[in-house]
């Protein structure tokens, strides 16, 4: 590259060279080939001093700091916002329990009354692995006792009862934001 040159036309690329000349990073053979540009050509001359003078101003400019109240401002603002509760905050464990009560009830109550309405015969079916043969076993049984029917009515009154006691809760917090 020939240094002599006045007409090197300064490029976008070249803005980075001298930044890196004046914060002294650049290498020594760059250094160089910037120094003979610089007494060379007018327009890099030019750049160079547009960017010492913006670089001493960035260096003789103090840093402003922040105010004394600074850190107690930001977190009066912050405990202004409403921030999201953490999660046990805001789910009812004994709702949850309940739940898991009622439908635990439920399996156990009907698995109960089902078993009581079969009629083992042991004597009839030594060669089968189930004394009851699944084919044969009348459905209608379960469904048409007032028993059942009385459990099915009490775990769906609980069931809605919980329900209920839910969309109160979450209600009553909705109003009172």
């Amino acid at each position: 590259m020939s240094i002599h040159q006045t007409n090197i036309p300064f490029e976008e690329g070249d803005e980075q060279r001298l930044w890196d000349y004046i914060d002294g990073i650049s290498s020594p053979s760059e250094k160089t080939v910037i120094e003979q540009l610089l007494e060379a050509n007018a327009e890099w001359k030019a750049k160079y001093h547009e960017l010492l003078d913006v670089h001493q101003l960035m260096q003789s400019s103090e840093l402003e700091q922040p105010s004394m109240r600074f850190t107690k401002n930001v977190m009066d603002e912050i405990a202004r916002l409403q921030i999201a509760p953490a999660t046990s905050s805001y789910i009812n464990k004994n709702i949850i329990r309940g739940i898991g009560i009622f439908f635990v009830t439920l399996i156990v109550g009907f698995l109960v009354y089902g078993f009581s309405q079969m009629h083992l015969d042991w004597n009839n079916h030594a060669d089968s692995v189930l004394p009851v043969n699944l084919n044969k076993v009348n459905y209608s049984r379960f469904f048409n006792n007032t028993w059942v029917n009385a459990f099915m009515i009490v775990n769906i009154v609980a069931g809605l009862f919980l329900l209920d006691r839910y969309l109160a809760n979450k209600r009553k917090k909705f109003t009172e934001k």
